[in-house]
């Protein structure tokens, strides 16, 4: 079967940009929100001896949120929305997913209910992954420090729940 897919122009890809930043903004803003006291309360915590300290968050989170909406972009500037249906409704999951475990985890303190949702959150990023990699493999690869990180960050709420 032949694609009719044709690539956005320039405007419209550059809008499309700014949508997948905006979306990613968004996921950020829900967790930034629930954090609003959140290095106090990090620090208050037992934590493991590996624990990165609370100011080292928001550089690697601002990073991974660029990274992320670039990502989502390359595969609808590939492959369109109907091309590329699936893998970015599974995209824009894990962007609900990520904005929902910190008002888990710090705004309600509950971090058993928040390695359970971090471990979907992770399912859904090597998901993600997978279906990018079908329409660009550089969006696929531009996931893998998010997955690492988040791989990081479960087993840091793992050993946190354990210790409180």
């Amino acid at each position: 079967m032949v694609s009719t897919y044709t690539r956005p122009s320039l405007p419209v890809a550059a809008v499309g940009l700014a949508g997948f930043g905006v979306a990613a903004a968004a996921a950020a803003l829900v967790g930034g929100l629930a954090a609003a006291s959140a290095s106090d309360q990090y620090g208050a915590l037992v934590q493991p001896a590996w624990a990165p300290p609370a100011w080292l968050f928001g550089p690697v989170w601002t990073v991974l949120y660029v990274t992320i909406a670039v990502a989502g972009w390359l595969v609808w500037r590939t492959a369109g929305w109907s091309g590329a249906r699936s893998a970015l409704s599974v995209f824009a999951a894990q962007l609900v997913l990520n904005a929902l475990w910190t008002p888990l985890f710090f705004g309600a303190g509950l971090f058993g209910v928040a390695f359970v949702e971090i471990v979907l959150l992770w399912l859904t990023i090597v998901a993600t992954i997978v279906l990018f990699a079908r329409h660009s493999r550089p969006a696929a690869l531009l996931l893998v420090p998010y997955l690492a990180w988040v791989t990081f960050a479960s087993t840091l709420n793992l050993a946190i729940w354990v210790l409180n």
